[in-house]
This record gives C-alpha cells, sequence and structure tokens, in this order.
C-alpha cells in the first residue's frame, strides 16, 4: 500500500514525517523551508480555527487585518523587539523585475525599482499594528481595543520540520490596548485560560500555566505567559503564548490616551498567539504507530462508513440501509462519510482511515442487515462492537465523547508519570536523558545558571508554573538559594 510507518520506537522523528506526509496532512513544497498544507490538515486547521474564534469572540474580540509588509523603521522603533526578530526577517528591498537583456526568459531585479524604505514581510505585527493604533485612540473612550487577526507570517528558519517551525506558517494574533496594567495583565491572562480550555478540552491534550523567565520571553514583552505540553518522546512543546507588553509598544509609537481626570497617559498592550504548530502538537501528543488519532471535536472527518457487499444487490441494500444510518448522524451534527468507492477492498479503507487518525469506522454487511447490527470500530483502543441499528446514532455520539475523554485520559497520564522532581545535578541529568519529561527542580532565578544549563545538557526552562507553591531549596546547578520550583524540558 505504500503506507508503512516508521515505529515510534524506531526513529520518533521520522514517524512523525511520515505520519504528516502518509496521513494527508501536509507535502513539502518547491519554496524550502515552507509547506503546502493538503485539504485534510487543512480542514483540521479550519476546524481549530472556527473554535478558537468563536472563544475569541465570546470574551469580547473582534477579527480585523493589517499589511503583510511592514517597514523596517517601524520594527526599529522598540528595541528589544527589533533585535529579537532581526535575524529571522525576510527583507524587500525593490518592487519589479525585468527581462534581462543578455539572457532573453530570464528575469533580474530592476536596478531603478529599488524601494527608498525597505519592507519586512511580518515576522509578527505589533509595530504595523501599533502603528495604525495611533490614530484610533485619543481618549478612554476608545478603550480597551480588542483585535484578533487571522494571517500568515514569516519567520527564516533554516532548520524547518512540517508544521513544527516552517518559514511561513499560519496563526492568529491578537493585539489589544488597554486604559491601565491591571486591565492589560488581566487580559494577558485571561487569554492564556482561553488557549488552555481549546488545547484540553477540544485536543484532547493537558497543559502546564506558566510564566516564561526573562531569558525566554517575546522579544519585546514584560511578561509571557505559556501553555506548555508533553509529546510521546517526552520533549515539551510550547503550544501557545500570551504577552503583556506593558507599555513599550505605545511608547515606541507614540500611543497615548486622554484620561477621565484630563491627563495624557500611554496605553498599555498585551499580544497573544497561537498557530499551525497546534497540528504537530496534536500528532506527536495522541498518534500510534498504524497512524494518526484524531480528537472527536476537532476532527476532520468523525465517522466513515464502509459497505462490505458482492453485487449490485448487496450493494442497494447496504446503500439504503446506509442512507437512514447517514442521516441520523448528521441530524445530530456529526461529520460522517460513506466510503462506497468500488477501486479498493474494505481491508484497504480500514488500513486508511486508521492511518488518518478517523475516530470511528462503521462497517455494514448483508448479514449484519439480516440481523439489524452494524460493526463499529474505534480508533483510540481498534476495539469493534456490535450495535443495533436503531441505536447506533445515540451510540456513536456517546462514543466520541468517551474517545474525546479518553485520549485527554491517556495523555494527562502520561504526563503526569513523567514530571520528576530532583534536587541534585546529577539525577538532573541522569532523568533528563534516561526518562525526559518535565524536571521540576529549583533555580537560583539568574539568567547566567539558565544559560549554563540550557549549555551544557540542552535543557531549557520551559515556565514558572502559575500554581507553583513556595517552597525553600537550593539551584541545582549553583547551589544558591531558591524560592519555587520551576519546570525544565527538553522541547520542540
Amino acid at each position: 500500500m505504500g503506507n508503512e510507518l516508521t515505529s515510534r520506537a524506531t526513529d520518533y522523528s521520522q514517524w512523525y514525517n511520515d505520519l504528516v506526509l502518509k496521513g494527508g496532512l501536509a507535502d513539502y513544497s518547491a519554496v524550502r523551508g515552507c509547506m503546502v498544507i493538503k485539504p485534510y490538515g487543512f480542514a483540521l486547521w479550519e476546524n481549530m480555527r472556527d473554535q478558537l474564534d468563536k472563544m475569541f469572540k465570546e470574551t469580547g474580540h473582534v477579527n480585523a487585518y493589517f499589511p503583510l509588509f511592514v517597514p523596517r523603521s517601524f520594527l526599529e522603533k522598540e528595541e528589544g523587539h527589533a533585535e529579537g526578530f532581526a535575524k529571522e526577517c525576510a527583507v524587500v528591498t525593490h518592487y519589479r523585475l525585468k527581462t534581462d537583456p543578455d539572457n532573453k526568459g530570464k528575469l533580474m531585479v530592476d536596478p531603478e525599482a529599488k524601494l527608498e524604505e525597505e519592507l519586512i514581510v511580518r515576522p509578527t505585527s505589533e509595530a504595523i499594528i501599533w502603528n495604525a493604533y495611533k490614530d484610533w485612540i485619543q481618549s478612554y473612550r476608545d478603550l480597551p481595543i480588542l483585535i484578533n487577526q487571522w494571517a500568515n507570517v514569516v519567520r527564516w528558519e533554516m532548520r524547518t520540520r512540517l508544521f513544527l517551525r516552517t518559514a511561513e506558517f499560519l496563526w492568529q494574533e491578537g493585539h489589544t490596548a488597554h486604559a491601565t496594567s491591571e486591565e492589560a495583565v488581566a487580559e494577558a491572562e485571561k487569554m492564556l485560560h482561553v488557549y488552555a480550555d481549546f488545547v484540553e478540552n477540544y485536543m484532547a491534550l493537558p497543559v502546564i500555566k506558566g510564566v516564561k523567565t526573562p531569558n525566554e520571553r517575546f522579544a519585546g514583552a514584560l511578561d509571557t505567559y505559556c501553555i506548555e505540553a508533553l509529546m510521546q518522546d517526552g520533549k515539551a512543546l510550547q503550544a501557545g503564548t500570551s504577552h503583556f507588553l506593558g507599555q513599550n509598544f505605545a511608547k515606541a509609537f507614540e500611543v497615548k490616551y486622554l484620561t477621565k481626570e484630563n491627563k495624557q497617559e500611554y496605553v498599555w498592550a498585551t499580544s497573544w498567539g497561537v498557530s499551525t504548530r497546534l497540528i504537530g502538537a496534536l500528532v506527536m501528543a495522541h498518534s500510534d504507530d498504524e497512524g494518526l488519532v484524531m480528537p472527536p471535536r476537532i476532527a476532520p472527518l468523525q465517522v466513515v462508513i464502509v459497505p462490505i457487499y458482492k453485487g449490485p444487490e448487496q450493494k442497494a441494500l447496504v446503500d439504503e440501509k446506509v442512507s437512514g444510518i447517514m442521516a441520523s448522524l448528521k441530524a445530530k451534527g456529526i461529520t460522517v462519510k460513506y466510503d462506497d468507492s468500488d477501486h479498493v477492498r474494505p481491508g484497504w479503507k480500514f488500513a486508511e482511515y486508521e492511518l488518518k487518525g478517523v475516530p470511528v469506522r462503521v462497517a455494514i454487511g448483508p448479514k449484519d442487515i439480516e440481523n439489524n447490527v452494524v460493526e463499529i470500530a474505534r480508533r483510540d483502543t481498534k476495539i469493534k462492537t456490535s450495535v443495533p441499528v436503531e441505536n447506533v446514532d445515540q451510540y456513536i455520539v456517546d462514543l466520541l465523547e468517551d474517545i474525546q475523554q479518553n485520549l485527554y485520559n491517556r495523555a494527562l497520564a502520561y504526563r503526569e508519570d513523567h514530571i520528576t522532581k530532583v534536587d541534585t545535578w546529577e539525577d538532573f541529568k541522569k532523568v533528563l536523558t534516561e526518562k525526559g519529561g518535565f524536571i521540576s527542580a529549583h533555580w537560583d532565578g539568574s539568567n547566567e545558571t539558565e544559560d549554563k544549563i540550557k549549555e551544557e545538557t540542552k535543557a531549557t526552562i520551559r515556565c514558572i508554573p502559575l500554581n507553583a507553591v513556595e517552597e525553600e531549596g537550593k539551584c541545582i546547578y549553583s547551589g544558591k538559594k531558591s524560592s519555587r520550583r520551576v519546570l525544565f524540558a527538553l522541547a520542540y
């Protein structure tokens, strides 16, 4: 069939690539470092996007769209921001090509079409958006501004991996403006909880909510909040971030407002985003050696029905029975496909939909019709059950919920088993190499120690958990005093 997958135990990285390519999520493109998101992968992204969009709107946000290009001078205005993104910027210097006079049919850059100011293809949109906010905000009556943008961004990555790290990717970026620091912090925290809610309840993936260390903060932020998830190879993946930007961008772009007391004050800002990297997280957290495993709430296809028959008479019999089942499932809001294609055998279809991670597979043939039952197989456990036709719609509704919960419970059990407390440097290195996962350890709070640990082990501080308890201890590396544990891990 050509769909043989590398196993996780043999080569986890190759297993991941096999799944993305053979599961029909994405493909490599002719542009180095960029990917083609195929229809099945894009349907998954649309389901994720639609749910997130609904959650954003329920929390008072509206969508807008800003230019793809950012004048270089805009990016330079916030020093930390400029420095953080400088190495990843794609730069537009000219606006026209012309035919090469020495080589007809070839194109060359027209030297006379040089831009007066270079344009950056947006790596993120703070600069272009805050330049617009300068004109939109005059008074306290104009605040808060709660805007989200669905867009693509470009960060010129040298080492890329499908969905996890590509030169161009799709995402959403929220950019909000507030009258007070307290409001902005509350917004950044609120959006972190929205992300956690989505990832846990729709992607069935447990996350740890926390704050990044100064070393790991977003360029230009005063605080970065994050959700961290654990993949099946014991590595962490940052699944979403929310930033309290303070007044850095307001000061850079001179965005002030008139208070109720008639005073001019700088505005307070946040930004927050998740990207198509979430698809990578989904693949790595739930899938197995047979293929993708999709959480039902965001699966592109929740149920597939495969007929088993010989000849047109049996086919007509099965078709009739299936049409009633399809109608009842659709009436309950379930996405269902009847695959009655006749160029491949049922066994091939079973393997194909298993590879694609469709949560529920229904098989039905003449004998099943005789007994008024269907055979139902669930993707997560591979268990097959014979179910009476009259109850099949409600059975599948309940089954989808059960699969959703089971995937979450399974991922949670794995994570809980892979959070290890350590108190010595030797134990830290041992757990990191032998077990992986999150390591809960004391850190002295210095950038220097954080850098040394990263240099020696490649492990980074994933976050300071929001629920971290005050606890006296000694830093595992320096032996200096520490007041709480942080979470370390190797990460994507």
